[in-house]
């Protein structure tokens, strides 16, 4: 049976992607596009390579009729969604693209966002969507929060060796260099293209980027005791990917098979052959993600090295995989699509 779907938020990089996505998706009816800014416009205007599509205009959220809608994917701004999903039919399941829902501590999201969360409730009901490891709570959910692009390459390369006990938890440096799409669509002076192009730079340096609130949560869950990572992300002229380097202390051997074991049944997680690394190139515009293994030259030591696309991924394609699970398709439904190149 079809699924009738509304994009709210659907005139930025995340809610066009998911329109490109859910395009080839046989399960999946769109019903309703919103962008509040966009209002009026029809998505071909707006986005012309959907030009070719049959999609309706985009209108204002509160001229959405929910009535037979099955699910919202919430492509907001941060800070936005906490307030309309409140709002929402408490019947109507939802996927929210911000960061609204990802931490499950109030104390921890005041910390990172500087101000208390609106909607508490909620922010207890939500599921972390990191689909590979919250499966069956995501397919139960009512709300699910997806994660940050940043955190969820840095989990897949860190998460099983954490749970596994294959590296000291006391020694992790990820450095993390992210495309500009992972900024949103907004006007912003340092994203424009004479000040971006040919150079890169550092970014929320010092341990204060709010993607570690996510690694803390999370590793610290796995750990059962407090695990705090170094991280550092830099912008790089690129559209799209995320390329995500680790520095452990660990058997790299070992690693490589604790990833390969984790890894070997997943449809979208690939672990290359030892020695072997990802780039960006080779997952640009799929739900792949690439991880590799390299040996450092003193013992003990090693190199994971994760790569993704953060648009798919890491946002949009993560959030249609969870919602094949919320609506009971096969998990991979309209993802398989390979790799864009060159």
């Amino acid at each position: 049976m079809t699924k009738k779907i509304a994009i709210l938020g659907a005139s930025g990089y995340t809610g066009a992607e998911l329109v490109r996505l859910i395009a080839t998706h046989p399960g999946f009816e769109i019903a309703a596009l919103t962008g509040e800014r966009k209002a009026g416009q029809g998505m071909g205007s707006v986005f012309p390579f959907l030009r070719h599509m049959d999609l309706p205009d985009l209108v204002r959220i509160e001229e959405v009729d929910f009535a037979g809608i099955d699910l919202a994917f919430c492509a907001l701004p941060h800070a936005t969604s906490q307030a309309v999903i409140s709002t929402l039919p408490a019947d109507l399941r939802v996927i929210d693209l911000s960061a609204d829902f990802r931490l499950r501590d109030p104390a921890a999201y005041e910390k990172w966002y500087g101000k208390p969360h609106a909607a508490p409730d909620l922010q207890q009901e939500a599921v972390y969507g990191l689909t590979e490891f919250y499966r069956d709570a995501i397919a139960r959910a009512r709300l699910v929060a997806g994660t940050g692009c940043n955190a969820a390459t840095g989990q897949y390369a860190l998460r099983p060796l954490i749970e596994a006990g294959a590296i000291d938890l006391d020694e992790i440096i990820l450095d993390l260099k992210c495309g500009v799409s992972g900024a949103g669509r907004s006007l912003k002076e340092n994203l424009l293209h004479a000040e971006m192009s040919e150079g890169t730079q550092p970014y929320a340096v010092g341990g204060t980027h709010r993607h570690l609130g996510e690694f803390d949560q999370e590793f610290s869950l796995l750990a059962g005791r407090p695990v705090e990572i170094q991280f550092t992300p830099h912008l790089v002229p690129m559209n799209r990917g995320i390329l995500a380097t680790a520095w452990l202390r660990g058997d790299a051997s070992q690693i490589h098979a604790v990833l390969s074991e984790r890894y070997c049944a997943e449809s979208f997680l690939h672990v290359l052959p030892f020695g072997t690394v990802p780039s960006t190139h080779d997952v640009r515009g799929s739900n792949f993600v690439h991880i590799g293994v390299v040996g450092d030259r003193r013992p003990g030591r090693a190199m994971v090295v994760a790569a993704l696309d953060n648009l798919t991924k890491g946002s949009s394609g993560q959030a249609l995989q969870n919602a094949n699970l919320m609506m009971g398709f096969d998990e991979a439904e309209g993802l398989l699509a390979p790799p864009l190149f060159p």
